[in-house]
């Protein structure tokens, strides 16, 4: 995700783009300011150490068949086979990130290097994600729109082969009927996933199920970043490429959105109450109209039409409408 305001992204490509970007700075004569790159590098190795214990214990997981095998695992065997996950997770959010970073630089827009965000007790996966901070507006719509989509193309450039890889690395499980007080946490699967899946082990049959090696669970966290962040709502990318689209008609698909959100969130997984919630707050804090460029009314161009289509082909395959649910093991 990326923004003209100071709360960013999650964590991709240099922008496709067919003008000069030899465009005169928001401030003439201001010196930009300088990044902390201390701070950066900081929540860079704090984002690293907590995606390495997430890694570290889907590791643990993987080799034990989801602790249907009881055996002990050294803890340097654990951390360091669980570099698979943390390594591959933070390069795909990296590599999202520095789209829009590159992105930026290509326009001479004054942008902040990549803050990764560590969690150890609020996510799963170790990381809330990547931001970065766009310290000007965005002038026009085609800068707009490349700045906007370069996150998602590359992050998904990279998420694509870790699947494959990780997936060639995974293997088939026969669960149990049942194991009372086991639980787990079945993650949604996207279109791409079920392709994938379906590539390497074909149709599974019942009481059968796919034990991830770590790297899948990396791209798999790429694949919901991807799909967040491509969402048409306000400032996240999606709401870009939707405003370069269609201008101000781009505020009733943010409405629209938020409204399919809620009603996800109520039929489908609670999950997206939460993503609604948070949204909300973003809408609240930086505006809910996206933030007006100086040629509203001009068009995109045909090579950037079709790089839309793509973003929508990303959306579709990296969407899950049931993206984490608490399951007890049972045997399918």
């Amino acid at each position: 995700m990326s923004s003209s305001n100071p709360l960013e992204s999650r964590g991709d490509l240099p922008p496709v783009s067919y003008e000069s970007p030899e465009l005169p700075r928001a401030v003439p004569g201001r010196a930009p300011p300088r990044d902390r790159v201390w701070l950066h590098a900081l929540l860079l190795i704090l984002t690293f150490v907590t995606t390495s214990l997430v890694g570290a214990s889907t590791y643990i997981g993987f080799v034990t068949d989801l602790g249907l095998r009881r055996m002990s695992i050294p803890a340097t065997q654990a951390l360091t086979q669980g570099l698979w996950y943390s390594v591959t997770a933070l390069t795909i959010l990296g590599a999202h990130e520095m789209g829009h970073y590159v992105a930026c630089r290509y326009y001479r827009i004054d942008a902040s290097l990549p803050y990764f965000i560590p969690a150890p007790w609020l996510s799963l996966f170790g990381t809330l994600g990547a931001v970065i901070r766009i310290r000007e507006p965005i002038r026009t719509k085609r800068m707009l729109f490349d700045i906007g989509v370069a996150g998602p193309i590359a992050g998904f450039v990279v998420a694509v082969p870790a699947l494959l890889l990780g997936m060639s690395w995974s293997r088939l499980i026969r669960l149990p009927p049942h194991i009372p007080g086991v639980e787990l946490i079945n993650l949604g699967e996207p279109l791409l996933f079920q392709m994938v899946k379906r590539l390497f082990f074909g149709v599974i049959p019942a009481g059968v199920d796919v034990n991830m090696h770590p790297m899948v669970l990396a791209a798999w966290l790429g694949m919901l970043a991807t799909a967040l962040n491509l969402l048409p709502l306000g400032q996240l990318d999606g709401g870009h490429i939707a405003y370069a689209n269609l201008g101000r008609r781009a505020n009733v698909v943010t409405y629209v959105t938020l409204a399919i959100m809620f009603v996800l969130g109520v039929v489908v997984s609670v999950n997206w109450l939460f993503w609604s919630g948070l949204m909300l707050v973003m809408l609240f804090l930086f505006g809910w109209r996206h933030p007006p460029t100086s040629d509203e009314h001009d068009a995109l161009g045909t090579g950037r039409l079709l790089l839309t289509l793509f973003a929508l082909l990303m959306f579709v395959l990296c969407f899950t409408p049931a993206p984490i649910t608490p399951s007890e093991l049972i045997g399918r």
